[in-house]
């Protein structure tokens, strides 16, 4: 008998033990936001866009951050899920975030002619007209405060959405972007870069310098974020960063430096020349353009936490 009630003793710490074990090793993992993978029909592209929504913490109307990928996006997933932690970072924020698959190579604007090897491009007038009533419908966004942010290509994007859709954004972020679209040399640049992904820029805003190279240059449109908040990083492509990028390092990697530091070095100077612009007229914007950095996403990912905290947030109130 003593030895059953030692026996049954035994069995009940060990019970205690493992439920102990198995909350301290549940505690001890990453949270991540509370998703769902949604397929949302454009009528413009006459196809259904994959977007993979974090929902926002707590319930309610929400406000909304749209996050786009850079130029090399795939079709069936985003940069942002691969190589950050936005799942984790968002995973305690009360705002949807709104991540959409593909869009490589177009911007994410409306292409003036369909191309023979991107289809029929419509991404401005997804983004800021078929996506939103979904996502008030689906999953509470209340449409009032949004935001929207990109990288390298979408930093571009971003900006230009933000120009164009002032009364829609109340807040936008550029990391590494490319804000001065339609200068010489940085034009040519972004033809090439569309021309990597199979796409004609000439179908996408005409034959340079035509009117929707203006439109589509945040520098000459800068007047239209008078009343957004406004976020811009970049690196400068410095080698110095890691010996990887060192040409004078027996570390060096000549395929992952002409990939990382000539994209940044551009990115940093195109940001440097669109500042000041944004100075004048928004006062006092959010700027972390460093001496160091690459073209990656590791920088990215920093920078989106800045933005969130310094920019978006009080912008939109997540």
């Amino acid at each position: 008998m003593l030895h059953g009630r030692i026996r049954s003793l035994v069995l009940a710490v060990v019970a205690v033990l493992v439920a102990t074990m198995a909350t301290v090793l549940m505690g001890t993992g990453v949270a991540k936001a509370d998703s769902e993978l949604v397929y949302v029909y454009s009528p413009s592209m006459d196809k259904n866009i994959p977007v993979k929504v974090l929902k926002a913490a707590g319930g309610g109307p929400a406000p909304t951050l749209y996050l786009l990928d850079g130029l090399r996006a795939p079709e069936n997933d985003n940069g942002w899920l691969i190589e950050t932690d936005v799942e984790s970072f968002f995973a305690d924020k009360h705002v949807n975030v709104a991540i959409p698959f593909g869009g490589g190579g177009t911007f994410y604007s409306d292409w003036q002619r369909d191309d023979p090897k991107l289809g029929r491009v419509k991404w401005e007038t997804f983004l800021t007209q078929e996506l939103p009533p979904f996502m008030a419908d689906r999953f509470g966004s209340d449409n009032v405060n949004n935001a929207v942010a990109g990288l390298s290509m979408s930093g571009t994007s971003a900006l230009n959405l933000a120009a164009h859709h002032p009364d829609f954004y109340k807040a936008v972020a550029s990391f590494s972007g490319y804000p001065t679209a339609s200068s010489p040399g940085f034009a040519q640049g972004i033809a090439v870069a569309v021309g990597e992904m199979g796409g004609n820029a000439r179908n996408m805003w005409g034959t340079w310098p035509s009117a929707d190279w203006i439109r589509n240059d945040p520098s000459l449109n800068v007047g239209a974020l008078r009343n957004t908040a406004v976020f811009v990083s970049s690196g400068s492509g410095s080698p110095a960063t890691d010996p990887v990028f060192n040409p004078a390092s027996s570390s060096f990697d000549p395929v992952r430096f002409a990939q990382m530091v000539p994209l940044e070095t551009a990115a940093g100077m195109s940001s440097r020349a669109f500042v000041p612009l944004l100075q004048a007229v928004c006062g006092r914007p959010n700027v972390k353009i460093t001496g160091t950095g690459v073209h990656w996403w590791n920088h990215w990912e920093q920078h989106l936490h800045d933005a969130w905290f310094e920019t978006i947030a009080p912008a939109v109130g997540g």
